[in-house]
């Protein structure tokens, strides 16, 4: 394929505008909305929409989970997973001068929070900067030091006052980054997991009379522990779990060896053998393999040595269950510059789309 600057119409081999192409529309609402850990309202709404003209019935639980419901042929019951919360702050206290702390809604590296910019939820949306200490005036105790979360403060450009009537103790805070095209890649905050959340929509968009019953699960509060499958893994109770979230893509010059990579971008779908919270059922990530190979579906094997999905939350809450997942490789995950290759999005929704629609209920993933 040939690239494309920025700024020309996008190629026709594109997945974006190929002879089957992908709403860049909807993935560029999904990941620039605004939604932390316990308050994903904004993504919901977005969810709902779009669920009504693809599936025969949807509700939302206590927690805020979203169903989307396909009825199939049969009693048996497939749930598929994508997270839409992404990580945040809330706020934790506004000093004397205005300056705002806050407390993490998911896991942060502090060295990339450094001079970010960043929207304080509070009686109205603000804007404001997280402050970094200019390298003239840093003293060697200071340079030593390891970031913490802790430290970050928000300047918001007003004095005490006007922060006291704008902002409150519980307010939430996000990072602030539109999303763009780069080359082959989509580039923007909350691809995590807001990515997979767009390729859930679009396969269940392509379904239509399957053999099993789908529930498509737009979870909460993945961030903080796989709060929201865990709940559905209960009230949902499948007979089968896939999980969709963003992988480790660190193929990037200052990783040394491939191994460490994880994934690599443009290689295709990875399929999830096993990371920190789950190993995939072996019988579910074999058909994975094969409905890929069978319908020439580029893909790519993951091990992830650390962090956790979706997938464990719906392993054993009901009872054992068997477990696949489907990651898109992603670089610089948990930053507001996470890039993933639309080649890898269209890859993933063909080969989830290909699997529901082969999924009878008479595959037999017993061990």
């Amino acid at each position: 394929m040939t690239a494309t600057s920025d700024d020309d119409p996008i190629d026709g081999d594109h997945p974006f505008g190929g002879a089957d192409p992908l709403d860049e529309d909807l993935l560029y609402e999904l990941t620039e909305a605004r939604g932390v850990p316990g308050y994903e309202d904004r993504v919901r709404e977005i969810v709902r929409r779009e669920f009504a003209d693809a599936v025969d019935r949807v509700r939302t639980d206590a927690m805020g989970n979203v169903v989307g419901t396909i009825e199939g042929g049969s009693d048996y019951a497939v749930a598929v997973a994508a997270h839409m919360d992404e990580i945040g702050f809330m706020v934790r206290y506004v000093d004397d001068e205005g300056f705002v702390q806050v407390d993490a809604l998911g896991g942060f590296d502090p060295r990339v929070l450094r001079a970010q910019r960043v929207t304080v939820h509070g009686e109205e949306d603000l804007t404001g900067v997280i402050g970094s200490v200019p390298p003239h005036t840093l003293t060697d105790e200071q340079r030593e030091a390891d970031d913490e979360v802790s430290d970050v403060f928000i300047d918001l450009g007003r004095d005490a006052d006007a922060v006291e009537e704008l902002v409150s103790v519980g307010d939430l805070v996000t990072l602030d980054q539109t999303t763009t095209r780069m080359g082959d890649c989509v580039t923007g905050k909350a691809l995590d997991d807001r990515v997979c959340l767009f390729a859930m929509l679009e396969a269940a968009r392509r379904i239509d009379d399957p053999d099993a019953t789908i529930h498509f699960a737009a979870t909460v509060q993945e961030e903080v522990g796989l709060r929201g499958a865990h709940a559905l893994g209960v009230d949902v109770d499948p007979d089968l779990a896939i999980a969709l979230d963003v992988t480790v893509a660190n193929d990037v010059p200052q990783i040394g060896e491939a191994a460490d990579a994880v994934t690599s971008l443009g290689e295709g779908a990875a399929i999830k053998l096993k990371d920190s919270s789950v190993i995939t059922s072996p019988k579910v990530h074999r058909r994975l393999t094969a409905v890929a190979e069978s319908n020439d579906i580029d893909h790519q094997h993951e091990v992830l040595p650390a962090g956790g999905t979706d997938t464990a939350g719906f392993q054993t809450p009901g009872g054992a269950k068997p477990v696949g997942a489907i990651s898109i490789p992603t670089r610089y995950l948990h930053t507001v510059t996470e890039t993933a290759d639309v080649r890898d999005v269209a890859a993933t929704i063909d080969l989830l789309t290909a699997f529901l629609e082969s999924e009878t209920g008479k595959h037999d993933y017993t061990l």
